[in-house]
Formats: structure tokens, sequence, C-alpha cells
């Protein structure tokens, strides 16, 4: 690879099967977006703007992830990653398709979300990890970080677009139009998987015996440069990653927002996240463990800065841009860390781990902020997540002090790799 295109931000979409995935992946993600814009503000319209029905109904969607999603990264290490992507996108675009008529002939209620959350979080138990490992199948060790950048940024436009889009259509035609808008948009990823070129894809020798679970776990276990960043990305994303919940509640109990003007709020935190998640495509070795702490507390000082500082709804619009920003550097630093450092034989298991860890802590997070913001407001859910984000962040930043030696070496390939951050976060998912 020449120098020029060893440092192009774009190099990995030079690969023909990774820009097809990741055109798929665009028109997909801002279906998703602009689905949970739609979905949120039915919830809320259903419940008189209850804060506890929307973390239950986040809850629920995110309650299949602490269960399923180790054996959903067993599968991504022992099956055809492509054909699972297929069967997990069909799935999802079904059930989006059936709440959409749902919501369009007026017989939607609270309990048809629920279950749709609750199936579609069983879908992305699968997706979400198999989707990280496939990324690795596509582009190769050497264009990995790129390809991980680009992952976030192309999510982070989606994010962009969705939302912005979504509360121009809620307004204009209703929250139905939106939600069959996303059914559609699932075609594109399916689209996309089926013309790839299997020949092309880097795949390395699958497992001897069976991928078990347990062993992605010792594995874990016996890396603290992978135990720390887990651990860390565990507690922010239990209490700081709640965004899916938060906004709305800001946009709608404290600025007493339309749906346009929320749109606007979740379009200035998914910008920052672009902004970042394009920095980071300069990226082209393993992220240090001080690095990691150090955005981890900056995301916590700016997620404070939101509930406490922000006297009105422009000065928000600025912190959220910031926040979001914060966010994705963090999830892309802790996610290269991890991938990166891991054995590409587990690589499939520990971004599940990862995954798991990052969205699993959702259900837990959305009740906890969720009561929270019953109690005493949309602010204080900001600055409670973020002080205790950044709690966390000094324990992990007085752990790393207390250790020391050098970075494990290990294999750049031979096995599965991975992506940035899912739907999630990808995936800051909220």
């Amino acid at each position: 690879m020449t120098p020029t295109v060893a440092t192009h931000p774009f190099r990995a979409l030079r690969v023909r099967n990774f820009r097809l995935f990741a055109t798929g992946q665009v028109v997909s993600v801002a279906g998703t977006w602009m689905s949970v814009v739609a979905q949120d503000w039915l919830v809320l319209e259903l419940t008189g703007d209850s804060a506890t029905a929307l973390g239950t109904v986040t809850a629920l969607q995110f309650t299949p992830m602490l269960l399923f999603t180790l054996y959903g990264g067993r599968l991504a290490d022992r099956y055809d990653k492509r054909a699972l992507l297929t069967a997990a996108n069909l799935v999802s675009g079904l059930l989006a398709l059936l709440l959409a008529v749902l919501v369009l002939t007026g017989t939607a209620r609270l309990g048809h979300i629920h279950a749709f959350a609750l199936c579609l979080g069983l879908a992305n138990s699968v997706e979400v990890p198999t989707r990280m490992a496939f990324v690795g199948e596509l582009v190769g060790a050497e264009l990995l970080p790129n390809a991980s950048a680009l992952s976030a940024a192309y999510f982070n436009v989606a994010r962009v677009a969705g939302p912005a889009v979504a509360g121009l259509v809620i307004t204009a035609f209703g929250t139905g139009w939106v939600l069959l808008i996303n059914a559609v948009s699932y075609a594109a990823t399916v689209l996309a998987l089926r013309r790839m070129r299997p020949d092309e894809l880097h795949r390395g020798a699958r497992p001897a015996g069976r991928a078990r679970v347990a062993d992605g776990l010792r594995h874990v276990r016996d890396r603290p440069d992978l135990l720390v960043p887990l651990a860390l990305v565990a507690g922010v994303g239990l209490f700081g990653l709640n965004f899916q919940l938060t906004l709305p509640l800001l946009a709608k109990t404290v600025f007493h927002a339309d749906a346009a003007s929320f749109g606007l709020l979740t379009t200035a935190f998914a910008a920052g996240s672009l902004a970042a998640a394009f920095l980071t495509t300069a990226r082209r070795s393993r992220p240090s463990a001080r690095l990691v702490t150090g955005s981890a507390l900056v995301f916590a000082v700016l997620e404070t800065a939101v509930g406490w500082a922000a006297p009105g709804y422009a000065a928000a619009v600025v912190l959220l841009f910031l926040t979001g920003g914060a966010s994705i550097y963090f999830a892309q630093a802790a996610n290269h860390r991890i991938q990166l450092g891991s054995d590409p034989h587990y690589r499939g298991r520990v971004l599940a781990l990862y995954t798991l860890i990052l969205q699993g802590s959702t259900p837990v997070g959305a009740l906890v902020v969720g009561r929270i913001g019953a109690e005493w407001g949309a602010r204080a859910c900001f600055v409670a997540g973020g002080l205790a984000s950044f709690v966390i962040a000094l324990a992990a930043l007085a752990l790393r002090a207390g250790r020391s030696g050098p970075e494990p070496v290990v294999p750049a390939s031979g096995g599965t790799s991975a992506s940035g951050p899912g739907r999630a976060a990808e995936d800051v998912r909220s």
C-alpha cells in the first residue's frame, strides 16, 4: 500500500464489498434513527409524557442484549456472517413493517410497542456482534482501524439525517409514515449483502470444534488491558449513555419543543458524533489506556454541563454537539483498544461481550435514569449521568496507575475482526 493510500481518510472505501456495505448501512441506519424518534414520540403521546414508560420501552428493547448477545458472538465466530446478517435484517424489517401498519391504521397500543421493542432486541442480539465482526472480513487487518472509524462516521451521518427528517415527517404526516420508511430501509442492507463477492472476503480459519462462549470470557479475564476498558465502558454506558431516553425528555419537558425542534436537538448531538468519528479516521494503531480514560473524563464533564449549565435551547444545542463528539470519541477509543488488542480467533466473542456491556447495560440504566427524571426532571438525568461517569473514569485512572508492564502483543490477522460500535453506540446507541 502506497503512503498516500495508507493515510487517506476514506481508504477502506476502496474495497468494493465494504463500499457496498457502507452504502446499505447509511440508508438502513438512517431509517432506524427515524424510527427511534418516531417510537419515542409515540410513547410520550400515548402515555402523557411519562419518563417511566419511555424507560420501560427502552429497557425492553435492550434486555435481550443481556441474555443473548454472547451467544450471538458465538454464532458470528462459528457461522457465515453474511448469511446471519441477511436473516437478522429481514426479520427486523418485517417487525418494523408490522408496527408501521398498526400505527397507520390507528390500532397501535403501548403493548404493541413493548412487543416490537422486545422482538427487535432479540434480532439485534445476533445482528450487532455479527456486523461488528463482519467489517474485519470485508477489509482485512490492515484497513481495520480506518474501516472502524468510517463505520462510526456513516452511522453518525445517518444519525444526523434520520432525526432531522423524522421530525419533519412526523410534523407533516405522523409517526406511522416514519415507521414505514424504516421498514423499507432494511432492504438496502439486504441488497448490499447479496451483491457482495464472497471470494473477496478476508475469512480466516474457523476455530476447530465448538466456538465456546467460556473461551472468550477466559481470554478477557487473562488480559487486564482488555478488562479495564470493558469495565469503564460498563460504568459509563450504565449511567452516562442513555440519550435515547434523556434527549426526548429534555426536549419535551424542559424546552417544550415540537417534533421538529426535538429532531434538531438529536441532530446536534449526532453532528458532534459525526465530527468525532471523522477525526478518528486518521487512527492507524491501538489507542493508549490514558487516551481512553481521558476521553471518558471529558465526556463526563460535558454531559454534566448539559444538565447544569444550559440555560436555554440554543446553549443546549451547542453543548449537545460537544457531548455527542465526546461520547463517540470515547466509545471509539475504547472499542479500538479492545478489538485491536484481542486475539483474532476470539474477536467475535470479545466484541459480543463489548456489545453486551455497552448496550446490555441500557435496561438497568434506562430504568434508573427514568426514575431520576420522574422525580427530579430531565436536567437531573444529565447531571447524575455525568457525575457518575466522572467518578468511574477517575477509578479507572487510579486502577491504571497501580498497574505497569508492557502492552501484550497479539497477531494482526487469522480470524474474525471487528468494526466500530454498533447501533447503539456503535454504536453509542442512544
